[in-house]
């Protein structure tokens, strides 16, 4: 699996289990990671981040709830 691939996977996983509100779980994830020094895990939480930004943007409104 491409780390793009892996990063696809996160960003689903997050709608899936999170829906419109998952931001907030990417952000909590960064600031885990943020708080134990773990910078390499604080940006894949970024690169997830933006896909799942891509994905909200491509949903029409009535599916974000």
């Amino acid at each position: 699996m491409t780390r793009d691939k892996e990063i696809l996977g996160m960003a689903l996983w997050v709608e899936k289990h999170h829906g419109a509100d998952g931001w907030f779980h990417i952000a909590q994830q960064q600031d885990r990671l943020l708080e134990a020094g773990d910078f390499a895990g604080v940006a894949l939480w970024r690169k997830v981040g933006c896909r799942f930004e891509e994905l909200m943007a491509a949903k029409p409104p009535a599916q974000l709830h």
